[in-house]
């Protein structure tokens, strides 16, 4: 039997980058005005409003001019001074690499680290509050995506906020995917981005910084100024009389405004629920063709991210390879200490449709079947997909 080829994917059910909206698309193919055009500082002000009513946040966020990670280096470096404490979370690869940032500019980094299958214990955060007053500033990776969980954050925060220290979040893929928003959960620095689940390219980060942010950036002396990095230099550029501090990416917030308007014409609740049942519907086919999910409780198992353990035998790259050339779906692999041991199915923005998951459960079981004489039932996958979705 000859294997058709495909040449190019045609789905790409990644965790990121993620397809975009076709609406942002089209924005994004609009005419570039001069960053000083009267009409873009208008419109650069517009957008900025919409962002804080997105994140239904009580300060003006910032749009920084690259992809998240500069607004989580970035948030690290303005943050956290030379005598802070700080205690940063660890439930996944990401978690763990914000710590490397904490490190190079804290006097103390302490850490709770957990299984990345599992997730933060809220006592465990109370315990050590209670065992360390000192600590001045607390970090939590919100949906660690090399692990397809959750943190409670919000119950976190509650104590962060007891204890009296400040709350750095990142929320990159999961704000726009799920109910999380900056002051909800206490956050004092909440980092996202609209490469996610607002479903844009990877070119923005979204910065909401709470008062108390602001005050402690503002009397760290070797908070970043001048520089790429800094958060300060952006603090006042969406008012339309301010200077921006170095050219904005003009047809990137073109697409980002598209973006904005998408979720808010769709209502974030309708929005929420679509990538909610799109992970359902995914790891209930995954478990009926009898796999097995990453996360130890499907409690804390992602709305936007659904990782899935690679039978043991089956080599995880070639299981993706496989997916591509028959099916023309591309998945996503681990990150460090996850790699080769999951594969990730995204669900964000364009893709959060509940039968993108009985696409992804077809392609997923094929390529499994392609590689291994143990075969899964697809059909009983796809029909509890189905029941899931039916059941809505």
């Amino acid at each position: 039997m000859t294997t058709v080829v495909l040449p190019d994917a045609l789905f790409t059910l990644t965790t990121g980058p993620v397809n975009a909206y076709p609406d942002v698309m089209r924005a994004l193919s609009t005419p570039l005005l001069y960053d000083y055009d009267p009409h873009f500082l208008d419109f650069y002000q517009h957008v900025a409003e919409k962002v804080r009513t997105v994140m239904h946040s009580r300060d003006m966020p910032l749009i920084l001019q690259g992809e998240p990670v500069l607004a989580l280096e970035a948030a690290a470096a303005s943050v956290i001074g030379r005598h802070d404490v700080v205690l940063n979370l660890v439930s996944g690869v990401y978690g763990a690499g914000f710590g490397a940032w904490a490190q190079r500019y804290c006097q103390t980094l302490l850490e709770i680290r957990v299984a990345y299958n599992q997730v933060i214990d809220p006592q465990q955060v109370a315990n050590m509050l209670r065992q360390h007053p000192e600590i001045s500033v607390v970090c939590a990776c919100h949906h660690d995506t090399p692990s397809g969980t959750i943190n409670p954050v919000e119950d976190i925060g509650r104590l962060v906020k007891q204890h009296g220290a400040l709350f750095v979040v990142d929320a990159v893929s999961s704000f726009g995917g799920m109910a999380v928003t900056p002051d909800a959960i206490g956050a004092d620095i909440f980092i996202t981005g609209p490469s996610k689940c607002l479903g844009c390219p990877p070119a923005l980060s979204l910065v909401a910084i709470s008062q108390a942010g602001w005050e402690k950036i503002a009397h760290n002396p070797d908070a970043p100024r001048s520089s790429i990095l800094s958060l300060l230099d952006w603090r006042d550029a969406w008012q339309k009389n301010q200077p921006f501090p170095f050219t904005p990416s003009v047809a990137e917030i073109n697409g980002l405004n598209a973006a904005l308007d998408h979720y808010l014409h769709e209502g974030e609740t309708v929005v929420w629920a679509r990538h909610a049942l799109t992970a359902q519907a995914c790891r209930a086919g995954l478990q009926a063709m009898g796999l097995s999910l990453w996360a130890a409780d499907e409690a804390f198992a992602s709305p936007t991210t659904t990782a899935i353990r690679v039978p043991v035998g089956i080599d995880e790259a070639q299981l993706r390879a496989e997916a591509r050339a028959r099916f023309g779906v591309v998945f996503s692999a681990g990150r460090g200490e996850t790699q080769g041991k999951l594969t990730r199915i995204g669900h964000m923005g364009p893709t959060a449709q509940p039968m993108y998951a009985v696409l992804a459960i077809a392609a997923y079981g094929g390529a499994l079947n392609a590689l291994s004489a143990n075969t899964v039932d697809i059909g009983a996958g796809i029909a509890a997909a189905m029941a899931t979705i039916g059941a809505s």
